[in-house]
């Protein structure tokens, strides 16, 4: 239920029902000019209509009648060809918010969009239709598919970390955005932005290395936004759990200014470490190592430049907080590595943010010792290694400087939108999706049990099946027929029985990684001095994601990869670490953006004098098996008075396990066991704090004689302007009336006998055969003469 002030408790109480109500279009408030006005919310569920369990989304409609003002009717003002001046307050896409309640005090009732307008000429009445943030769902669903999942047969996102991207898409945030999501020339670019809710998948990078789920879970208790990644055991032999992730674009070094953060909870999981470090592919295969590393127990913080041949440096801070503070970190480390030539010390500077708010931002220093120097690289590999709980990891590229408090934080740049449920429904691969955000996030609400709905704030709010698991025991708000309730309809139907239900799931443990198509460039590519070269390759949607190309410098590259030299010439040595090298997934395609960090100009040239661009395309090699997940108990008091009643639900790419199938088939079970009453259409005294998914207790002396808690699935409320209101709420009850008793009753059986037919006895077959041969000329047979057909 919605919070409410004393003067709407004091109303509810008296039993005021004196309708106040408030109505913004565009910012202005028009609500002296409001006829009339109705919400409705209800969860559209494909689940049978009489079932305890729902699932599915919900979106509130508006609908509006507005009058006109000054002397003006209102068609002249907002219909559609009304002047702009006055009309665009109304127009399609226009902002609404609307309060409502009694006693003087009203409470958010709906925050959307305008979604059409009618003008009735002659009347001074326009009718607008809004919808509530459901709207801004309305972009292309669009999720990464990254091979990682098969490739290494474990977990890589779960369904309700693809419901944390597409609300992303939309502007709809549970955590901080990503500080450079689009390319522009000149600006920051996010290299890898993992929010771990939920996955390891993201949009900006592709995760490479994947922990064994027995070693991790997810969980929103503590995390520092909404969810975070937090480790339960640790693997033999090692001291933190470890994921890795391919950046977006191979950036260089020396060349590039690199930026590091993530939210850290040491409260949780098993140890007190955590390191972030950016593995450098340098020419053959050696490799450079810049990292930011947590001790908390020895409070410790320290910036490390590290290659593969050498110790490499640390520049420790001893941070006396890390011993003494228990709690939410964000952690940022900014690396320097901008110089002329081929070889850097970078320049390295730390920022804290401690679980009290205090900002730190250290000196900035730069490594003196030759140990720590850099060449030329590109980064290739983003890895996490942590004991610690962890979320929103963020590597960016472009800044100018380390942020200041404000810039650390984001806190300007985003406002909290949505709140998430558990992680549920792993993944090995992420399905495909098409049609808009909203129609995606139904479609995964419908296969996974969820509910999906916009509140009255404009929160999106998430919630798994585990919601109906266990009946409440306690309402948020009693109704009686006494007071409250006007009418209501009480139905129980066979269909709100399921005690055999199977859950179909796609199982991915056998499939694997192969190649699916490379392609090979047709021509030379000429990159000039500080500038670059974008390209376009036709890419099949069954094609997995797959990370950036490599530089090739000779060394034997198998997958995708690129080689650069300084003339059009075979046998001319290949140029490292000058090329950043970006690739994204669009429109049926994969573009692939060279950019040229150096003064000479560069061409795309094999050893042999050949085209050096090379992409390799991956996907599975076969199709996922179906298993079923089956819930049934045999001989349960369910099938002995109610028969075998089936729930086979749909199959689905979402349930990819099937342990996943397991439990939905059981949630499933255990709500539809015994059928539960339907309660429709209960008039009551409004109250302008119910909510979807409220548990209210239905109490009837005056008719049914019931005495129940039920969930709200729906809500209609409607007003006019003299003040009057009416509440429809549709219920769904939260547990049976009991098991039945048949008390008394001796049902008959579905099938009744069928009678024995009449037989003739002696005497009458004598009076129609008086003798044997009569009987024999008759030509009767022995049934009719027995069943006394011919008698």
């Amino acid at each position: 239920m919605q919070p409410a002030d004393d003067t709407t408790k004091d109303a509810l109480a008296a039993g005021e029902r004196t309708l106040t109500h408030g109505t913004r279009l565009g910012g202005e408030d028009v609500s002296a000019q409001v006829q009339s006005w109705q919400v409705e919310r209800a969860y559209a569920t494909d689940l049978p209509s009489a079932m305890r369990s729902f699932a599915g989304s919900s979106a509130a409609q508006l609908q509006l009648q507005v009058a006109g003002r000054d002397g003006r009717g209102a068609p002249a003002l907002y219909s559609p060809w009304a002047p702009r001046a006055t009309g665009d307050i109304a127009r399609p896409g226009q902002s609404v918010v609307h309060t409502a309640g009694v006693g003087g005090a009203a409470l958010p009732a709906f925050r959307g969009t305008i979604r059409s307008r009618s003008a009735v000429s002659g009347t001074d009445s326009v009718e607008l239709t809004a919808l509530d943030g459901a709207e801004r769902l309305r972009g292309p669903a669009q999720l990464p598919r990254p091979y990682t999942g098969v490739l290494r047969r474990r977990p890589v996102a779960t369904a309700t970390w693809c419901v944390d991207e597409l609300l992303r898409q939309a502007g709809m945030l549970t955590s901080p955005p990503p500080r450079g999501p689009e390319f522009v020339p000149g600006k920051p670019l996010t290299l890898v932005h993992a929010t771990l809710h939920g996955g390891f998948a993201t949009p900006y990078g592709m995760p490479e290395d994947l922990p064994d789920p027995r070693h991790y879970t997810w969980t929103r208790a503590g995390a520092p936004h909404e969810m975070a990644f937090v480790p339960t055991a640790l693997p033999p032999g090692q001291e933190r759990v470890t994921a890795s992730w391919f950046p977006r674009a191979r950036v260089t070094v020396p060349g590039n200014r690199i930026f590091v953060e993530a939210w850290v909870n040491n409260a949780l999981g098993v140890g007190d470490q955590f390191r972030i470090d950016l593995i450098l592919n340098r020419k053959g295969t050696t490799t450079g190592r810049l990292a930011l590393e947590v001790d908390f127990q020895a409070g410790t913080y320290r910036l490390v430049s590290a290659g593969e041949q050498t110790g490499g440096l640390s520049l420790p801070w001893d941070v006396a907080w890390l011993r003494e503070q228990r709690g939410v970190w964000h952690f940022g480390a900014f690396f320097d590595t901008v110089a002329s030539g081929g070889t850097v010390l970078p320049t390295v500077q730390p920022c804290i943010t401690t679980p009290t708010g205090h900002f730190w931002r250290g000196n900035a220093l730069t490594f003196a010792d030759d140990r720590a120097a850099q060449t030329a690289s590109e980064l290739r590999l983003v890895r996490m290694e942590s004991s610690v709980g962890v979320e929103g990891l963020q590597v960016t590229s472009g800044l100018a400087a380390t942020p200041d408090e404000a810039g650390f934080s984001q806190a300007a740049e985003w406002t909290k939108a949505a709140e998430l449920d558990d992680a549920i429904l792993p993944l090995r691969v992420i399905p495909q999706v098409s049609g808009s955000q909203w129609e995606a996030i139904t479609g995964i609400a419908k296969a996974s049990l969820s509910t999906a709905e916009v509140d009255e704030h404009g929160w999106f709010r998430w919630r798994n099946f585990t919601r109906f698991q266990t009946a409440p025991t306690a309402p948020d708000l009693t109704l009686t027929s006494v007071r409250e309730i006007a009418s209501l309809t009480v139905t129980e139907e066979i269909d709100a029985c399921r005690n055999y239900c199977v859950q179909p799931a796609k199982d991915w443990s056998g499939v694997k990684a192969v190649v699916s198509s490379v392609t090979e460039d047709d021509r030379i590519r000429e990159i000039p001095p500080y500038s670059s070269l974008t390209l376009s390759y036709t890419f099949d949607e069954s094609e997995l994601d797959i990370g950036p190309p490599d530089t090739d410098d000779d060394s034997g590259i198998a997958g995708s990869r690129f080689r650069v030299a300084r003339q059009n010439a075979a046998g001319l040595p290949p140029v490292k670490g000058m090329v950043d090298a970006l690739l994204r997934r669009e429109d049926g395609a994969v573009v692939l953006r060279l950019a040229n960090r150096g003064p000479d100009r560069l061409y795309t040239v094999t050893k042999e004098g050949g085209p050096s661009i090379r992409i390799v395309g991956i996907k599975a090699d076969r199709d996922p098996v179906e298993r079923h997940g089956v819930s049934y108990v045999p001989g349960s008091v369910s099938e002995r008075f109610y028969g075998r009643q089936e729930y086979f639900a749909e199959a689905t790419d979402w349930v990819q396990e099937l342990d996943s199938a397991r439990h939905l088939a059981a949630a499933m079970r255990t709500a539809g066991e015994l059928p539960v009453p339907v309660l429709a259409d209960v008039q009551v005294l409004y109250d302008p704090r119910v909510q979807l998914g409220d548990v209210v207790r239905i109490q009837d002396t005056s008719g049914a004689r019931l005495d129940t808690l039920a969930w709200v699935v729906g809500i209609t409320t409607a007003a006019t302007a003299d003040g009057g209101v009416q509440q429809t709420l549709s219920l769904r009850g939260t547990r049976p009336n009991g098991v039945p008793q048949d008390s008394g009753l001796t049902p008959d059986p579905p099938a009744a006998v069928p009678p024995r037919p009449p037989h003739a006895d002696y005497a009458a077959v004598k009076r129609t055969h008086p003798s044997l041969q009569a009987l024999r000329e008759s030509r009767a047979t022995w049934r009719s003469v027995k069943e006394n057909s011919d008698v």
